[in-house]
């Protein structure tokens, strides 16, 4: 933001600076009625270097600020007459070549007539811009904290669409938010107003249901033709985690708007889990094969352990996993959650679990649809219960599928959640993915999955 408001006045300078040096240039040539000496040549590109600094640093060329004619013309007498008093201290003390005082006072005082001029053209081109840009001018109606957020939201996100043209006074005795000079009146006043006035909006920003107030300004504002927009009072109960959507012919709100909501997102973690499942399927099958073997060949029993997890909406669902222990738990409802040095491990389960091969099978759950490569991490039908009543709003990670890796674990969140900290921690972190995935995110968290040493930390 910084870069762009610096741009515009140093473009503005730089035109400025190149006009005048080409019209002085061109003058001493074309003209050529008097000799410049030297010294003259030397003093003028430095007046103009000085009155340019001082165009810069009183914002001159600003698009943003107001140039009043006064103003800009106080600043360069001042710079003039102090250039002359600069000139004549240097003269009183110092030796220096003749100058012809009147031809340069001259140019000089050209000069700063022509830069005065270039200030007040570039304001006239911003202005003409601006009326391209096509600026509508709002009238709010409304004078509480609905009606200041309105106005602080149009000053910062639009500043190039909207001025507000003021504030109409709709709730009597309503506490006032707004700067009370730009207040013009009451309700009553609205059509007076609007007579005398170019208006293009009106945006009504007034708490609750006020259903009198709004239909009398619909019908003025349908009188005079002016669009009008309403803002919903919902700010105060849902704040901005919410979204517009449609359910039949009603408006409702989507309370929670999440990211991965949108069709188009969907579509794209859906299709990138399917096309990524299926080629490191392929890539690792060898891989999957050797394991097989040494599952087998460690303890008897099967190469998968397909234990029951709770995932998206709150659904159980079958999860495949390499076994690792020569003993489960019942799968459907096992409460034995692995602890440090657990004897059931086998040898080749240790190597498994540190770096996460017992859970490559879940590709097999991605390709199904009912995990996702990235998401939170599916717990056990107990421990699920468990977080629901003591972690606030848990349940709303399940929102999004369950992933083979998530946010959480890349951030060292990862293994027992014996502790309140580390429940919460894990939720916040699941919460914060569900909210503001991407596909870009997607790709930093199976990286740093691959690549991070918090990943295989808390495993055991």
């Amino acid at each position: 933001m910084r870069t762009a408001k610096l741009k515009q006045p140093i473009f503005y300078l730089g035109g400025s600076a190149l006009i005048l040096f080409l019209g002085l240039f061109l003058s001493f040539y074309a003209i050529n009625a008097f000799y410049i000496s030297n010294f003259e040549w030397l003093i003028v590109p430095c007046f103009m270097l000085f009155c340019l600094l001082i165009d810069y640093r009183r914002r001159f060329y600003s698009s943003n600020k107001n140039k009043e004619i006064t103003q800009v013309i106080a600043t360069h007498l001042k710079a003039f007459c102090g250039l002359i008093l600069l000139l004549l201290l240097f003269r009183a003390f110092f030796s220096v070549p003749k100058l012809n005082e009147r031809h340069f006072i001259a140019l000089v005082f050209g000069f700063s007539l022509l830069d005065i001029a270039l200030i007040l053209l570039s304001e006239s081109f911003v202005q003409y811009i601006k009326t391209l840009k096509n600026i509508k001018y709002a009238l709010i109606a409304g004078t509480g904290k609905m009606a200041k957020k309105v106005e602080l939201e149009l000053m910062s996100q639009e500043p190039d669409k909207y001025k507000i043209a003021g504030f109409i006074n709709c709730i009597k005795n309503e506490e006032c938010f707004v700067e009370r000079d730009k207040v013009i009146g009451n309700l009553n006043e609205i059509h007076r107003y609007l007579n005398e006035n170019s208006v293009d909006e009106i945006v009504i920003a007034l708490p609750g249901k006020p259903v009198h107030k709004i239909m009398h300004i619909l019908s003025t504002a349908d009188y005079h033709g002016i669009r009008v927009k309403y803002i919903p009072d919902y700010h105060d109960i849902f704040g901005t985690d919410y979204m517009l959507t449609r359910l039949g012919q009603f408006d409702a709100l989507n309370i929670h708007k999440l990211s991965i909501d949108r069709k188009s997102a969907s579509l794209v973690k859906n299709s990138f889990d399917k096309v990524f499942a299926v080629f490191t399927l392929i890539l690792l099958l060898p891989l999957f094969l050797l394991l097989a073997v040494l599952i087998k060949l460690s303890s008897p029993g099967p190469v998968f352990y397909c234990p029951i997890r709770i995932g998206k909406g709150g659904k159980a669902f079958k999860v495949y996993k390499f076994r690792t222990m020569k003993e489960n738990d019942a799968a459907a409802d096992g409460t034995l959650s692995t602890i440090k040095d657990d004897p059931r491990i086998t040898r080749i389960g240790k190597v498994m679990r540190k770096y996460s091969l017992d859970e490559l099978p879940q590709l097999f759950n991605v390709f199904i649809g009912n995990m996702s490569i990235v998401g939170p991490r599916p717990h056990r039908r107990y421990l699920n219960k468990e977080f629901q009543g003591s972690v606030y709003r848990y349940m709303i990670r399940h929102y999004a599928k369950p992933g083979i890796t998530g946010w959480a674990q890349v951030n060292g969140w990862r293994g027992p959640t014996d502790t309140k900290e580390q429940k919460e921690q894990r939720t916040l972190h699941d919460l914060w993915y569900v909210k503001n995935w991407s596909f870009w995110l997607d790709i930093k968290i199976i990286f740093l999955t691959v690549f991070s040493r918090k990943t295989h930390t808390g495993v055991f």
